[in-house]
């Protein structure tokens, strides 16, 4: 078919006005990185015309990230606009974790706000500033509070020293389920600071978890009245709740804790009660029968993986879960997150089955077992299983019906979506999407066949979608053992394409983890930023990434870091061959995982002219005696210390530390027990003796995540961007 010469015309202009706008675009700043706000959780309401949304954001003059809570309605409508239809429901900056009462009429969620009784109201800053100082003081704890969706004040419904570990509302509305530590009396704690001071028993003094039934309207009638009556000297002594009963008890902390659809049942995941992951049997799913007197928990699993995130099956019987690290089939291994369901109607005094699915009860089944990548966020529907699910540098979103079957993609966007919500009662689907040019923002869709046709419910990042943001796409090379491996190119705004250019390869962490089409704007992920900085971006999915299928996480076993570190040079070789990056301006950097590789890597090479590395390891003896998840630590080295002392020599940094040429920028948490900062100051020490070009930021109460003051992820790739810039030979673009 020929084209009209006016067709052509009207088609030139548009291309030249489009050129002209995307030119206009003013690019991004380090101040505006900083000012975005990400999403902890998403729940839509039983009737799925709201959904109350969890957000994070820096708070620079507290120097705190406020969690707040947000509540979007339209009343079953589809044509309400954001800014009408999105309230903030809390104000006090420390409200996390909400969950609506299955009848609508409320929603809990957890908070550590200063005071049971304090209002939820905007503070003025000396009154913010107290509560900071408090809560640095004394360690808030965090409670249970309940709002009205209507909104008004919160109301705490418990109290005391102990926090709130988790919570579940009953099927009737009418009680909360919680759990906190074993309460100790007044008498029992003045005893104990008696007997030992201040001395620490290390895991001799800790105690396990309670489970607690919780009337919600005698706790309301308590609060309503607490006004009016001064504490009773039983209450005084005792962190007990009132309204509160003990309905069984727990050697290990309790988390996830989660009701059956019917109410009969409970079902949690237990954790060490320090949260060290150390043994995999501390972690287990159980199950408690409320109408069957006594109440005691069954263990539903026994296995070698780390459960998480549990949701029951519509069905009353199963209990859905996905595992963090290990294997549900046999011995220790690391395997992606993947879906599973468990019975739970084994009788107790029988094992439950492994990977034996059957008609027989307490059998662990794998849902779309072909499914190649991980099952990263789920949602239970009324009749399916709605899953984001990772396939190399896509996270689409998928539907399933029945275990045996395959995934089947749902009809989006390419990129990411993440945090799922879903209701028995209503086909709306509530979710997080972004992409490399899409900031992330909270979606509704109508339905799952609907997906593609989703609108927005929050705007807190439209400034992002202002500025000229930058491009990328998937890259692949050969490793030299002829698999193939994928990573991102991120381009400079307006270079999408061009070649040689300066590379900064950025190194995710994990191991189990990859990087993709998202849009992420934080102190650990700054690809964006580097970009807007003039890097072009290269994030690669080395061997140990999630994404590719177990086989390829699993080939980083037992050579930690000198596989994926070969998976790394031979891409960044590919991209010096195909003339894509220049040679002459190298860079490389990372954080965990990602700061092991980099220390490894500037041994390996003298390529890079400059190396930015946090929180990373530099030898693995020390690093699994500090570490709080030696499982997986051991694993990936063959063995404990002295099961496989070769590997943990040869696999180490600090031993070929002579070979480094590299001015390397480190940065780490003063608290961190995930790598202690000790592997950071042994790595400055021996560049400090080698006479290389170093600088250590070390960033006080902070631990392996930079979570407490905004102010310190500022400061870190503020450094880490003047560190490369000054050794990688690319100036300012600013």
């Amino acid at each position: 078919m020929k084209i009209s010469n006016r067709l052509c015309l009207f088609a030139a202009v548009l291309g030249s006005s489009w050129l002209t706008f995307a030119q206009s675009k003013s690019k991004l700043t380090l101040d505006e990185f900083f000012n975005s706000v990400s999403y902890s959780s998403v729940a839509i309401s039983p009737d799925g015309s709201s959904v109350v949304i969890g957000t994070e954001r820096a708070d620079w003059n507290q120097q705190i990230f406020r969690t707040d809570l947000w509540l979007y309605r339209d009343g079953g409508k589809s044509g309400s606009s954001i800014e009408s239809a999105l309230i903030q429901l809390t104000q006090s900056g420390h409200d996390t974790e909400p969950k609506w009462s299955p009848d609508g009429r409320w929603i809990a969620f957890l908070s550590e706000r200063k005071t049971s009784s304090e209002k939820d109201s905007d503070s003025d800053d000396d009154k913010s500033k107290q509560k900071k100082k408090d809560k640095d003081d004394k360690g808030e704890t965090a409670q249970i509070y309940l709002i009205s969706p209507a909104g008004g004040e919160a109301i705490a419904l418990t109290q005391g020293e102990e926090e709130v570990h988790t919570f579940s509302w009953s099927a009737d509305s009418r009680t909360l389920y919680f759990a906190a530590r074993n309460p100790w009396t007044k008498a029992q704690k003045d005893e104990y600071k008696k007997q030992w001071k201040d001395v620490v028993q290390y895991r001799t003094a800790e105690r396990g978890d309670t489970l607690f039934a919780l009337d919600v309207a005698a706790a309301l009638a308590h609060h309503a009245a607490e006004a009016t009556k001064e504490e009773s000297e039983a209450e005084k002594d005792s962190d007990l709740n009132p309204g509160a009963r003990i309905i069984a008890t727990s050697p290990f902390r309790v988390e996830d804790l989660i009701t059956s659809p019917d109410g009969s049942k409970l079902a949690f995941v237990t954790n060490s009660i320090n949260q060290r992951q150390e043994k995999t049997e501390d972690v287990e799913i159980y199950a408690l029968d409320l109408g069957v007197a006594p109440i005691q928990p069954r263990q539903l699993t026994r296995n070698q993986a780390v459960e998480q995130k549990l949701h029951w099956a519509n069905d009353n019987r199963h209990v859905f879960f996905s595992v963090e690290v290990g294997d549900v089939t046999g011995p220790y291994r690391d395997l992606q997150p993947h879906l599973y369901w468990v019975d739970s109607k084994k009788p107790d005094s029988e094992k439950p089955d492994r990977e034996k699915p059957s008609s027989e009860t307490g059998a662990v089944e794998q849902w779309s077992k072909d499914f190649i990548g991980p099952v990263d966020q789920y949602a239970v529907a009324s009749g399916n299983v709605l899953a984001s699910a990772r396939l190399g540098t896509e996270v689409p979103m998928y539907s399933v019906a029945q275990p045996s079957q395959s995934l089947h993609k749902l009809n989006g966007w390419e990129g990411t979506y993440e945090i799922l919500s879903a209701t028995a009662h209503s086909p709306r689907i509530a979710f997080i999407y972004s992409s490399l040019q899409k900031p992330a923002e909270v979606y509704l869709a109508e339905s799952a066949d609907k997906l593609d046709q989703a609108r927005p419910i929050t705007s807190f990042n439209k400034l992002f979608s202002d500025r000229d943001l930058p491009q990328g796409k998937p890259y692949r090379w050969k490793a030299d053992d002829g698999t193939t491996v994928e990573g991102m190119l991120i381009y400079p705004p307006g270079k999408f394409e061009e070649k040689h250019l300066p590379l900064f390869t950025f190194i995710h962490g994990g191991p189990a983890d990859a990087d993709g089409n998202h849009f992420e704007a934080d102190w650990y992920q700054w690809a964006a930023l580097a970009a807007t900085n003039g890097w072009l971006v290269f994030e690669p999915n080395y061997r140990g990434s999630t994404g590719y299928g177990d086989k390829f996480l699993m080939q980083i076993v037992p050579a930690i870091v000198s596989r994926p570190g070969k998976d790394i040079l031979e891409g960044v070789d590919a991209l010096v061959k195909n003339g894509i990056a220049d040679p002459d301006h190298l860079t490389i950097g990372g954080y965990s995982y990602g700061g092991y590789m980099t220390n490894w890597l500037i041994t390996q090479t003298t390529r890079f002219k400059a190396a930015v590395t946090g929180a990373g390891a530099i030898e693995h003896l020390a690093n699994w005696g500090n570490d709080d998840t030696t499982m997986d630590d051991a694993y990936f080295l063959g063995g404990r210390p002295w099961e496989a002392q070769q590997s943990y020599h040869d696999e180490a940094a600090i031993f070929q530390i002579d070979k480094v040429r590299t001015p390397t920028h480190m940065v780490a948490g003063a608290d961190d027990i995930r790598v202690a900062v000790l592997e950071d100051y042994l790595l400055e020490h021996a560049l400090y003796s080698l006479g290389i070009p170093n600088a250590l930021l070390v960033f006080p109460g902070e631990g392996h995540s930079l979570s407490k003051n905004p102010w310190h992820g500022k400061i870190k790739v503020r450094e880490e961007l003047k560190w490369l810039q000054k050794y990688g030979g690319v100036p300012s673009p600013n």
